[in-house]
C-alpha cells in the first residue's frame, strides 16, 4: 500500500541528519498553522508540496540551506522582506534558510495566508 504524501514527509525529515530537518519540521508547522486547510502533497519525485486553492508553496532540503518556495512569490507583498532568493523570475520567489538563521513565524504566517488569499482571489476571478 502506498504511502501518503504527510507520511512521505514524515520519512524526509526524518531521514535528514542534522540541522535541517529540524528547520523543515518547523517551516511544515508554521505552514500548517497559518493555514490549516492546507493540504500537503508529494510531487516531481520527491518535493513536498502545499495546496490550498491550486499551488502555494513547496520546500527542499540543500546541502547547505533549507529553501521554501513560493510559486506565486513576485505577486505577494512582502513588507518584512523575508524573500531573498528568486527574485530575478516572473512568478516564484523563495526564502532560503542557512544553518542558524531566525524563522520569523509571524511574517511567515502572513506570507502564507497572502499566498492563500492570492489562489482564492484567482480561482474566483475564472468562474
Amino acid at each position: 500500500m502506498p504511502i501518503s504524501p504527510s507520511q512521505q514527509i514524515d520519512k524526509l525529515i526524518a531521514g535528514i541528519p542534522d540541522w535541517r530537518a529540524k528547520t523543515l519540521a518547523k517551516l511544515r508547522k508554521i505552514v500548517h498553522e497559518a493555514d490549516p486547510g492546507i493540504v500537503e502533497e508529494w510531487k516531481w519525485m520527491g518535493t513536498p508540496t502545499f495546496y490550498d486553492n491550486g499551488l502555494v508553496l513547496l520546500f527542499n532540503p540543500h546541502k547547505d540551506k533549507v529553501k521554501l518556495t513560493f510559486y506565486e512569490g513576485a505577486s505577494l507583498p512582502d513588507p518584512d522582506k523575508l524573500f531573498n532568493a528568486g527574485l530575478g523570475g516572473g512568478k516564484w520567489r523563495a526564502i532560503d534558510f542557512l544553518e542558524g538563521d531566525k524563522v520569523n513565524e509571524r511574517a511567515l504566517k502572513a506570507l502564507v495566508r497572502a499566498a492563500v488569499a492570492h489562489n482564492a482571489l484567482k480561482k474566483r476571478k475564472k468562474k
